[in-house]
This record gives structure tokens, C-alpha cells and sequence, in this order.
């Protein structure tokens, strides 16, 4: 069913575009709620890190004795058991690695796990105007690449960015212990490093920011022309698209290549800057131990010790950039989380009385959110008897499928109520109301499993009787049976696989296995050839025995069969009467009809 809006727009409340950094990390401490679940395992990863990266720090005094050892000319035997004890803790390091590495990969696989179904679950309830305002590209690229940035901050950045951080101050607490003298010259080039480091991140956060917006394009646009293959090439606006594509690609290239430029040149100097603190160190410390302040195996300790603290700012300010680009992508999946529907069920839902499918629009309103400047459904009252069929015509945009939206309840009405047997829609729970009605639309949509699945999404927990049943009702029996796997055979995505007429009849068969109170049937013969058609006649003349029918109608054949006849003109209720009645009076209906050919053309 189609419902008209406005062309996609960007939603209001702050939704920030793809790999936009966020300005904080705020994001991450909300990603610790999922992780409290699995505490145990974070602590054992925890606990192992730390007495790894503690066993790391222990090497540097190793080397201390060993260069005394060299230097004094102490037994061989000495040399020995240094060798047995540095083999016994780089073992122990390593078992304490892999726990580590294990534990903070499982969780990291685990919470992204449970991002991405919390998240869809969460768009599963969200209405369609949520939709509407959204590229489909974006959404899925939050539940993939941004979700997938997520599995590498919690399995492998989070894990660095403790390691680095214990490495830099426990090395810096033993320089300090070693010689703080010559930790002070070694830490003189810190505060011009930081500034350095704090206006590199800011600039690169900008750029990243534009190449995260020019990949989006591209890929938004991608996936446009992808699903609309087809029309591209009827075109012949293959190589036009390719160029546009290229082109978007290019610019992201050319904006990732000044990326480049300022990461190579930021390692360049900050490499420098550290390698000449280091060789200050050298030359203070060579010069100690010239003048016996300091021994070989003290200098060696310390300058061990000062290459790790250097790597270790090395690798925090590298993960910096991740951890923020981390932070962005975590806060664009809780977006998703902390969006509200304002499509809910009641606080306390009444239960769906007994009854055939009574409907009722009771002086209805309504205005699209994201329309606000024109009123779709203006005063409209129009009762529907059980079992009865009514036929909604009129021009497009006249308010047809949008009324059978607001009786779906995928909006709700801005003033009046929409009712089913006596009782306001939103009173009722969403699954009570939606199960009781079901839609045969103009363009059906199957999805890519076999043909007996399709027709079980109407009853989930059907037998392979009840399926074949409601298929033979809606005479596709014979057309399933006629491939070689049967109920079994793939449909494709979207249903390619079959014809337009063969979609409509497993559609139908898919609403009978529903059983519901409600048939909406949105035109649903509108592009069948009359073979198909009358086919498709014939099935939804079997669906609609003894159900109450909305027909969005298309056809004149369909329009007569009705009961009786709604005209909508702008969103109002201008006639309502039997095809004869409506003629004699000589209005909206008629000026329709004069304007079309009766034989099978549409009405409206």
C-alpha cells in the first residue's frame, strides 16, 4: 500500500550523519550497559591484562641485570638462569595474551551481536514516517558498518587502549624510580607533544567527517540506482550513473588523500619528537654513566623503559582517532535505541471484541507529520458493515490508501476515530488490530525464502496442509506444483522470481492462511495482464466471501462488484452510493468515469 509523503527529509532531534564523530565519549560509557551481562568475562580479560602487561614492565630490569651481568664479568651460570627465568615469564605473558585476547574477542562478538538485535527489534515498532524521513542506505549502514566498528572497539581497541594506558603510566611511575632526572628530560617534550596531538585530532575529525559524508552520498545513491537496475538500463543511463558514481568516489579518494597527507606527516614529526627525546636521554644518560653516576644495566633499564612509554603514547594517540570515530558509530546505533514510536500500544488495551469486521471512520482528520501544511483526510465519516465490500475511488492523492493506513493504524488520526467492530483502534493492542486485518496490495511484497514460507508469514506456526489449502483457494496450487521443488521453490528477492499474477495469487494465499476480519485490498489487479487477471478475480472472489472489504479501487469490474462506492475528492467524502446511483447523480464519480474506457480501464 502506498501512503504519500513528502520526499525524504532529515529528521529532526539531532540524528547526525554518517561518520560524524560524536563530540564526546559519552557513547562508549553506554555501550558498558551491555556489556554488564557478560562482567565476568571482562574481568578475567581484565585481570589477564593487567598481569601481562605487568610481566612486560618486568623485562626491562631483566635487561638491567643481564647488562651488569655482561659488564662485571659474573659466571656464565648467572646467565643461564636469567635465560630459564625470561623463558618462564615471556610463556606466562603469553598464555595471559591469549585469555585476554580470547575473552575481550568473545565479548566484543557477543555485544555486537546483541546491538544489532536490539537495534532491529527497535526498528521493527518504529512507524513508517520514521522510514520516510530516512535513506534505507543509512539505516542499514548503522546496523552494519557502524555496528561492525563497534565489534572492533570492544575486541581489539578497548583491549590496546588499557594496555597502552597501564604500559605508559606503570612506565613512567618506574622511570620516575629508575632516575627522575632523566625522566624529566624525557617527559620536556611532552606538553609541546600534546598540543601538537590535540590540534592534529581536531583537524583530522573534520576531515574524517567529510569523508564519511561523501562515502554516504555514494553509497545512498548506489543503492538507488541498484534497485532500480531495471529502469537504469531501460534508460540506457549505465554509463551516466557509472560516471556520477565515479565521480562521488573520487571526491571521497581526493578527501582521504589529504587524510593521508596529515596522518603520514603527524607520525613523521611526533616519531621525531619522541626518537629525539630519546637520544637526549641517551646523551644525558651516556654521560652518567661516563662519570659512574649510573651503570650500563641502569641506562639500558631506563631507555627500555622510556621506548615503551614512547610506543605507548604512539599507539593511544593512533587509537584516539578510532576511539572517536568508535564513539560516533556507537552513538548513531543508540539513536536507533532511544528512538520513541509514537505509534505504541495503549497503557491498558482493551481486548478485541467478537465480531465480523465492523468498520467505522467516525468524523476522521488527518495531516501527515511531515506534511503539516495540508490536510490529507478532511472530516470524513464513512461506516463499513460486516462483510460488507466498499469501494474507495478517486484521483491520486485523494485520500484512499490513506484511510486504509489510519484503519492499519500506521498513523493515527489527527482528530475523529477509526473503529473496528465498536471499538476505537487505539484502544486496541497493534498485534490484535493488525492480525485482524490483512492487505493484497498493487505491487505485493514477497520475501526472498521459498513460496511456502511466503505463504506462512500469514500463520507462522501452518501446516503443509493449511498452506497447500490456502494455496488451491487462491488458485495457485496448480502453478507451485508445476516447478520441480514445489512449495519449496525460491521466490527471490522480492518474489523476481515469479509473475506479476503468480505474486498476486501467493499474496492471497497468504491473506486466507490469515484469516482476517478485514481485507484490504489496495489494486490489486492494477498490472495484470487478463490472463492473470482473472485469475487473481477468481482468488479474491474466494478471499473476500463473508469478510468486510476496503477496495482501493482501479478497475471498473472491481468497482460494481462492490457494495458500494466511496469517492474521495482532496481528502473528502463527496459521494458514497452504487455504481447506478452514483451515475444518475452526475458528480465526481461520473466526471471518472467519462474520462476512462469501461473495458478493464482504471477509474481513477
Amino acid at each position: 500500500m502506498r501512503v504519500d509523503v513528502q520526499s525524504p527529509v532529515r529528521p529532526q532531534g539531532g540524528t547526525t550523519s554518517l561518520g560524524e564523530p560524536s563530540r564526546d565519549l559519552r557513547p562508549l560509557l553506554q555501550l558498558l550497559q551491555l556489556v554488564k551481562p557478560y562482567w565476568a568475562r571482562f574481568w578475567v580479560a581484565a585481570v589477564a591484562l593487567l598481569a601481562s602487561t605487568g610481566l612486560g614492565l618486568v623485562y626491562p630490569q631483566v635487561a638491567r641485570y643481564a647488562v651488569d651481568i655482561s659488564s662485571t664479568a659474573k659466571s656464565l651460570s648467572h646467565l643461564n638462569e636469567l635465560s630459564v627465568v625470561l623463558v618462564v615469564v615471556f610463556g606466562l605473558q603469553a598464555g595471559l595474551i591469549w585469555i585476554r585476547h580470547y575473552q575481550m574477542s568473545w565479548l566484543g562478538m557477543r555485544v555486537v551481536a546483541d546491538l544489532r538485535t536490539r537495534a532491529f527489534d527497535k526498528l521493527l515498532t518504529l512507524p513508517p514516517t520514521w522510514f520516510h524521513q530516512r535513506h534505507t542506505g543509512e539505516i542499514l549502514s548503522r546496523l552494519s558498518s557502524d555496528v561492525t566498528v563497534v565489534e572492533g572497539l570492544v575486541g581489539s581497541e578497548l583491549s590496546m587502549a588499557l594496555r597502552h594506558s597501564v604500559t605508559l603510566i606503570g612506565g613512567i611511575i618506574l622511570l620516575l624510580f629508575e632516575n627522575w632526572k632523566l625522566t624529566l628530560v624525557m617527559l620536556a617534550v611532552v606538553p609541546p607533544l600534546a598540543i601538537f596531538v590535540v590540534r592534529f585530532g581536531r583537524k583530522v575529525r573534520g576531515m574524517a567527517r567529510g569523508i564519511q559524508d561523501r562515502l554516504a552520498a555514494a553509497g545512498i545513491r548506489a543503492q538507488e540506482v541498484l534497485g532500480a537496475i531495471q529502469t537504469v538500463q531501460a534508460f540506457v543511463r549505465e554509463l551516466d550513473e557509472g560516471k556520477a558514481y565515479r565521480q562521488r568516489i573520487g571526491e571521497a579518494v581526493d578527501a582521504q588523500r589529504g587524510l593521508i597527507m596529515w596522518r603520514s606527516s603527524f607520525m613523521a614529526l611526533f616519531t621525531f619528537a619522541v626518537s629525539l627525546s630519546i637520544t637526549i636521554v641517551v646523551w644525558v644518560g651516556g654521560r652518567a654513566v661516563l662519570q659512574g653516576e649510573l651503570s650500563a644495566g641502569d641506562l639500558a633499564a631506563f631507555l627500555l623503559y622510556t621506548a615503551m612509554v614512547a610506543s605507548s603514547v604512539a599507539a593511544l594517540a593512533s587509537l584516539g582517532g578510532s576511539l572517536q570515530r568508535a564513539a560516533g558509530s556507537t552513538d548513531r546505533v543508540f539513536e536507533i535505541l532511544g528512538e520513541m514510536s509514537n505509534i505504541a500500544d495503549p497503557a491498558d488495551p482493551l481486548a478485541l471484541p467478537d465480531g465480523k469486521g465492523h468498520v467505522r471512520f467516525d468524523h476522521v482528520e488527518f495531516t501527515y507529520p511531515t506534511r503539516l501544511d495540508r490536510q490529507v483526510i478532511q472530516d470524513v465519516t464513512l461506516d463499513v458493515p460486516a462483510g460488507k465490500w466498499i469501494a474507495l475511488v478517486g484521483s491520486s492523492g485523494a485520500g484512499k490508501s490513506t484511510l486504509a493506513a489510519l484503519l492499519q493504524r500506521f498513523f493515527d488520526v489527527s482528530a475523529g476515530t477509526v473503529q473496528l467492530d465498536g471499538v476505537d483502534v487505539r484502544h486496541l493492542r497493534l498485534a490484535d488490530l493488525r492480525r485482524s486485518i490483512a492487505i493484497v496490495s498493487q505491487e505485493p511484497v514477497l520475501f526472498s525464502g521459498s513460496i511456502a514460507e511466503n505463504i506462512a508469514y500469514g500463520l507462522p506456526n501452518a501446516t503443509q496442509e493449511q498452506i497447500e489449502s490456502a494455496a488451491r483457494d487462491a488458485h495457485a496450487h496448480d502453478f507451485i506444483t508445476s516447478f520441480s521443488s514445489g512449495y519449496a521453490t525460491l521466490v527471490g528477492e522480492r518474489g523476481v522470481q515469479l509473475s506479476g499474477g503468480q505474486r498476486q495469487r501467493v499474496a492471497i494465499a497468504r491473506a486466507l492462511l490469515a484469516d482476517p476480519r478485514v481485507l484490504i485490498l489496495d489494486e490489486a489487479t492494477s498490472n495484470l495482464d487478463a490472463e492473470s487477471e482473472a485469475l487473481v478475480q477468481k482468488a479474491l472472489a474466494r478471499l473476500m466471501q463473508g469478510r468486510t472489504a476496503l477496495i482501493i479501487a482501479h478497475r471498473l469490474s472491481t468497482v460494481r462488484s462492490a457494495h458500494a462506492i466511496a469517492v474521495l475528492d482532496n481528502g473528502k467524502l463527496v459521494e458514497l452510493g452504487n455504481h447506478d446511483q452514483l451515475l444518475g447523480q452526475g458528480g465526481t464519480y461520473k466526471r471518472l468515469i467519462e474520462h476512462q474506457v469501461f473495458a478493464g480501464q482504471a477509474v481513477n
